[in-house]
């Protein structure tokens, strides 16, 4: 650049004009001048100096007569400053078209030129071309057609200028199939790039979704497939739709005033709406903080609703552009079928029949069901179809029948394209009027660091993060797949954050959102209650996993208790894992995915025991495989095989192999009818193990003799795991303290219960008595808040069993009053998990009726939770009397 002595004075003309102009027109802005205006203001000023100079530099060069290089060459102005929208520091794109026998001149007038536009502070973009090479250029390069399809003459040969034109529109007009996507890929690109969601925290508001960049879109392909880049010339041509184009006008113009006055503020090209920014222009525009929402909050959705518009209107536009493929009129009908006389299921597109469109357009009910179609068949809805559908929403109630609810649950129970479908009843407004409360979250901005997305965003990102786990596989996708209500685990996930925005905590406000949810999907109270759990507790997990310390045992288990069931438990870890993955990229790192699954496992052994146990096909082969190379010396090999695939998952991860191939040898040695019981002392946990080996048909209640023959002697159940394995074998521990002692018991005391633990079952008439009662101490009761007694029973968890989960404050006799009632209730007890913490007790039971079948009778299942309520109750306030 040339320093101030040594410019021209057409150059420094030029500077002080550019710097005047600005000014006056940052006066214009600030008085309210619309964006529109001030742009175009802008566009005059920059071509009043590009001309002056362009001028200036012929006359210098002696070439100002009609024969000269004036006819030879035309200046024309492209992108933005050929639209005339330019930004207060935008680039200035120029391109310098010539004939090809003025090449070398016209290289000496482009330096000229650029050096002086340069001095003069203006940003200028430039090249330099013939007509051919341009037009070749703009079918090689997207980037180079969609500038060139703002092209404007703003001096020299209006022949060349026309010549040039024409040419690009044969261009576009020839190869429009092969332009189309190009243009379409390359605004992809760049939304990727700069934010590929409208719901970006920190837009970039030119080339963000839903920016400037869209409305752009419209014009290119508008040109490219129509001949028009003016989009009032494509409503009249009835490729855009007249709400569309009142929607366009009102964001353009919202977008170019903001993108203005983001310039003029910083002095400086900036289109990156930071925090900072955000604040500043919310107070610039006049919003003022409400108790529910802050001023940069009401501001920033105000934003997100209108590039919402632009991006909506943009991606359908370039949907209806494209060709139909010449042979998919005569192909398609021979690989489609109708479906129910109301849907065509084609090879790459769902849409409606003739028949279909009278009867689903008018019913949202038959809205939602087109979505669960299209979801069980794998694939997308058809543009014409889509629009069909937006048009008649508005026309709808918010009424939701049995039925509309059913076809609702019905997509969320299918992984497919559910997080497609879901965005699709959203892009149409159907979602709103399934979930209301969607309508508040629209657009809702969460103005902190931690999250990057909108609430609405948010939400729909944590559905298809989580269907994403099972596309991902390994140990999340493992879990996910494991869930057998999806349906719930997605809808919770839709609901977790809708309470934003209220001036009430969001996790209250969502578990009144869960309620009314519930009420309108006509979900049963079981499946409501879910609901409102995980909606109410979504942060739960998290809270315990990242901000206390989960090696604390009493934690987890009252984070036990209080999720309550292993079912729930697991759809809370997933919820958990794809809220997090949903806040943004990065969030969701392997250390808090083991943090997280550290908990959930430790969690879910309270709540299930082994049954449940997670465990990889792969690990557990790779276990019995250890166990057997200890056992090459037995025989009986297909024994030995056959008892450790009955063995629970979580005894065999976490016992040493050379501990399970000997309990296995004793198991093999057992005699039909007999028991056989061992006492071990476990000094590091200052405990006494008792495992007991014998056959499930040795005597009714196995479990309950078992746990009063301990009580009967004055020994504290810490935890005690009963396991039936292959050939009716049962193999229960027991793991007490034995107050009577301090330290190890002595040899005759353990034989002594050891005796009495094989009398017990193999004396029919044995019966356990009871010592004493043994209440907690006054510090114990202190250390804790009082437990509610609760009995839970899940059905859903395992095939064959019904799970029984008991949580109640701990006393003396307390198993064997709950196992006792499970025996007296007509249960078989198959496995048992049982953990004692302090003054509290986590009790699991999978059990069956007496002919080994799940119980699915609800009434009998209410009655079960009853009676264990009743006499759980009964036998506390008798212990504490």
């Amino acid at each position: 650049m040339a320093t101030g002595l040594c410019l021209r004075t057409s150059v420094t003309q030029a500077r002080e004009c550019l710097e005047q102009g600005r000014r006056l027109l940052a006066e214009r802005h600030r008085r309210g001048a619309s964006g529109l205006q001030v742009s175009r203001g802008l566009a005059d000023l920059f071509e009043q100096i590009v001309c002056r100079l362009f001028e200036d530099a012929l006359r210098e060069l002696e070439d100002a007569a009609p024969e000269g290089l004036r006819s030879e060459v035309a200046l024309v102005a492209h992108g933005g400053f050929g639209r005339r929208d330019p930004a207060p520091y935008s680039d200035v794109d120029l391109m310098i078209l010539h004939v090809p026998s003025a090449a070398a001149r016209v290289e000496v007038l482009a330096s000229r030129l650029l050096r002086d536009l340069c001095d003069a502070r203006l940003t200028v973009g430039h090249s330099v071309r013939t007509p051919r090479q341009a037009w070749r250029l703009a079918r090689k390069d997207p980037a180079i057609l969609t500038s060139l399809v703002e092209s404007r003459l703003i001096a020299g040969s209006e022949s060349l200028f026309e010549h040039y034109e024409r040419g690009l529109r044969r261009l576009c007009q020839w190869w429009c199939s092969g332009l189309l996507p190009g243009i379409e890929r390359a605004r992809d690109a760049e939304r990727l790039q700069y934010g590929e969601t409208v719901y970006l925290l920190e837009p970039n508001i030119k080339r963000s979704r839903g920016g400037l960049r869209d409305w752009q879109l419209i014009r290119w392909l508008g040109f490219v497939r129509y001949g028009t880049a003016d989009v009032d010339g494509l409503c009249g041509l009835g490729h855009l739709a007249r709400e569309d184009l009142r929607r366009l006008g009102e964001a353009y113009e919202f977008l170019l005033r903001l993108r203005n006055e983001m310039h003029f503020e910083a002095g400086k090209a900036n289109d990156v709406l930071n925090r900072s920014e955000q604040v500043r222009l919310a107070a610039w525009l006049g919003f003022q903080d409400t108790p529910s929402l802050l001023a940069v909050e009401q501001f920033m959705r105000d934003y997100f609703r209108r590039t919402n518009d632009v991006s909506s209107v943009a991606l359908r536009f370039a949907a209806s552009a494209r060709p139909s493929p010449r042979w998919g009129g005569l192909l398609t009908p021979l690989f489609s079928h109708h479906f129910e006389r109301d849907f065509c299921i084609a090879p790459h597109a769902i849409s409606l029949t003739r028949q279909g469109r009278a009867r689903v357009l008018g019913s949202l009910e038959q809205i939602l069901r087109l979505a669960d179609v299209a979801n069980l068949y794998d694939k997308p809805i058809s543009h014409q179809t889509s629009e069909a559908v937006r048009a008649a929403v508005p026309g709808l109630t918010e009424e939701l029948t049995p039925q509309a609810a059913a076809h609702f649950l019905s997509l969320l129970s299918q992984p497919a394209r559910l997080g497609e479908m879901l965005r699709w009843l959203y892009d149409v407004g159907a979602l709103e009027l399934v979930i209301p409360h969607f309508r508040h979250a629209r657009c809702l901005l969460q103005f902190n660091e931690y999250h990057r997305y909108t609430v609405d965003e948010h939400c729909l990102r944590a559905v298809e993060e989580a269907v994403n786990l099972l596309r991902e596989g390994g140990r999340l996708g493992w879990e996910y797949a494991r869930i057998k209500r999806k349906w719930l685990l997605h809808l919770a996930l839709l609901l977790h954050d809708l309470g934003k925005g209220f001036p009430e905590d969001h996790s209250e406000v969502g578990r009144t959102i869960a309620l009314e949810t519930a009420r309108r999907l006509h979900l049963s109270p079981a499946d409501a209650e879910v609901l409102v759990f995980l909606v109410h507790k979504h942060l739960l997990m998290s809270h315990l996993a990242f901000r206390r310390d989960t090696n604390d045992e009493q934690l987890v288990v009252r984070f036990a208790v209080e999720v309550g069931s292993p079912e729930t438990l697991q759809m809370l870890f997933v919820l958990t894992v794809a809220d997090l993955a949903a806040v943004g990229p990065g969030v969701l790192n392997q250390w808090k995915i083991d943090v997280l699954l550290g908990l959930y496992q430790r969690a879910m052994a309270q709540l299930a025991g082994d049954a449940t146990s997670s465990a990889p096909a792969a690990s557990l082969a790779e276990r019995r495989a250890e166990v057997l190379s200890h056992l090459t010396m037995a025989g009986d090999r297909e024994w030995f095989e056959k008892q450790l695939a009955a063995l629970p998952p979580g005894y065999l991860l976490h016992t040493p192999p050379d501990h399970v191939a000997a309990n296995l040898l004793e198991l093999h040695t057992l005699q039909p009818g007999t028991a056989r019981a061992r006492a071990r002392w476990l000094p590091d946990t200052g405990t006494v193990e008792y495992q007991v080996d014998t056959w499930d048909t040795i005597t009714p209640g196995v479990f309950h003799k078992l746990t009063g023959v301990l009580t009967g002697h004055g020994l504290q159940i810490l935890s005690a795991e009963i396991h039936t394995l292959a050939d009716g074998l049962v193999f229960d521990r027991f793991y007490v303290e034995d107050r009577d002692f301090n330290g190890e018991p002595p040899p005759e005391r353990l034989a002594e219960v050891c005796r009495a633990l094989e009398a017990v079952l193999t004396h029919p008439n044995s019966v356990p008595t009871f010592r004493r009662i043994w209440k907690p101490s006054a510090a114990n009761r202190a250390r804790l808040p009082a437990m509610p007694t609760q009995v839970r029973i899940d059905n859903s968890t395992s095939e064959r069993f019904t799970i029984i989960d008991v949580f109640a404050a701990d006393r003396m006799g307390l198993l064997y009053t709950i196992s006792r009632k499970i025996f007296e209730l007509g249960l078989s007890v198959s496995v048992a998990k049982i953990g004692t913490y302090l003054d509290q007790v986590v009790d699991v039971f999978y059990v069956t009726d007496q002919q080994g079948r799940k119980i699915e009778d609800g009434s009998r299942l209410q009655g079960i939770r009853d009676a264990l309520l009743q006499a759980v109750e009964a036998f506390q306030q008798q212990a504490d009397a």
